[in-house]
């Protein structure tokens, strides 16, 4: 306990000397930092591992988007996630193309194709639509077109799909975004049978001040998940 609990104070150390990269105001080109420390990672209703480190880089220009996500679990369970991914936004819409990999520590098979018998990669494709500020309700579809766990049992593409629409707001300083998400049908990469509500999500996040020179952004997250009857209640920090 003494151990995981030296690793933790690391690796909030670390977290937070985590700063932001970003361009002139008028360079055409944005590189963004951050890092995230969350009590428990949970993804669209699901699960995925405890307490986490999950650090993100970008890069933008002209609408285009080049990032690159990350997640590895702090108790050493070997949970691991390398994600990248390329969009395009312009007048409110968004596409995007997302490579997971979520194999975890120790798979050394990262480079493994079809062709050796296995690929862990799943490739996501996404279009997302975010109303005017007057009303900033966004809508997103997100459907799985590649990927070994997207398949039926007769061995046919499921094409997982996952819909989410979300909506944010403030009260007294707190930003705060209600959200809920369902797949419209079988998908087994989540894993649902037919349509069913996988999160309702009412989250917060605001700006601590830490003092005159140094704030943190922190966020909570609570994530109902109806499909299975399941609840979570998720803290980070983030550094930008």
């Amino acid at each position: 306990m003494k151990n995981k609990k030296a690793v933790l104070g690391l690796v909030i150390l670390f977290i937070l000397s985590v700063g932001k990269t970003s361009a002139q105001p008028d360079s055409p080109v944005s590189v963004n930092l951050s890092g995230d420390l969350v009590s428990s990672y949970v993804w669209r209703g699901f699960k995925q591992a405890g307490a986490s480190v999950q650090p993100a880089l970008s890069v933008s220009a002209k609408g285009f988007t080049l990032g690159a996500w990350g997640s590895t679990d702090i108790a050493g369970n070997d949970k691991k996630e390398v994600d990248f991914y390329l969009s395009y936004a312009a007048s409110g819409f968004a596409l995007t193309v997302t490579d997971y990999w979520w194999d975890g520590e120790g798979a050394h098979r990262y480079f493994s194709g079809p062709n050796d018998g296995y690929t862990g990669h799943s490739l996501e494709t996404s279009l997302a639509y975010t109303f005017p500020q007057s009303f900033p309700l966004s809508i997103a579809w997100n459907t799985f077109v590649l990927g070994k766990g997207n398949k039926k049992a007769n061995g046919d593409n499921a094409f997982s799909t996952y819909v989410e629409v979300a909506y944010p707001f403030s009260v007294q300083g707190v930003d705060f975004k209600v959200a809920t998400g369902f797949t419209p049908w079988e998908s087994p990469i989540y894993p649902t049978d037919k349509f069913k509500f996988t999160s309702i999500q009412v989250g917060a996040s605001k700006v601590v001040q830490i003092n005159d020179r140094f704030s943190v952004p922190v966020f909570a997250n609570i994530i109902a998940n109806p499909a299975q009857e399941d609840i979570h209640f998720v803290f980070g920090i983030t550094i930008r």
